[in-house]
């Protein structure tokens, strides 16, 4: 069973959320999203190495925490709530130099007032390259106020 508010959302529906943002910025593309996870894709390019011509450790951050973000706001009822990363860890294993790299992101917890995802980052032969945790507060969005 599906875990998204709205379970029939398709990607390009994803992709549109982050225009003009950071993710979009450093090309990361919505690629699928399954009944409880969500996959994206991003290069390893000059927008996204470190000088030592790998893959920046930062990167793979903005990966992890567009993905678990995303992901929450996917969950929860966005015209109530705004999802907002309050803490992120991630390994880096591997080294990376060219090609794309995809993280898939996975719910550990979705409670009502904070979600944790487990983010697993990918080379293109399926090596895992980066492992990481996202906790991300549910905060409700405050009321219109009336004149």
């Amino acid at each position: 069973m599906a875990i998204w508010f709205h379970p029939d959302i398709q990607p390009a529906a994803i992709q549109a959320l982050g225009n003009n943002t950071m993710g979009d910025h450093l090309g990361i593309l919505f690629t699928e999203i399954g009944d409880d996870y969500l996959k994206a894709t991003m290069p390893v390019d000059h927008r996204t190495k470190q000088p030592y011509g790998l893959l920046h450790g930062g990167a793979s951050a903005v990966l992890a925490e567009t993905l678990g973000s995303l992901a929450s706001h996917l969950v929860v009822d966005s015209s109530k709530f705004n999802c907002v990363g309050i803490e992120i860890n991630a390994n880096h294993l591997r080294g990376v130099r060219e090609g794309l790299v995809t993280g898939i992101a996975k719910p550990l917890h979705t409670g009502k007032t904070t979600h944790v995802w487990d983010i697993k980052i990918y080379d293109s032969r399926d090596k895992l390259v980066c492992v990481s945790r996202l906790t991300v507060a549910i905060v409700p969005q405050p009321p219109l106020s009336h004149p």
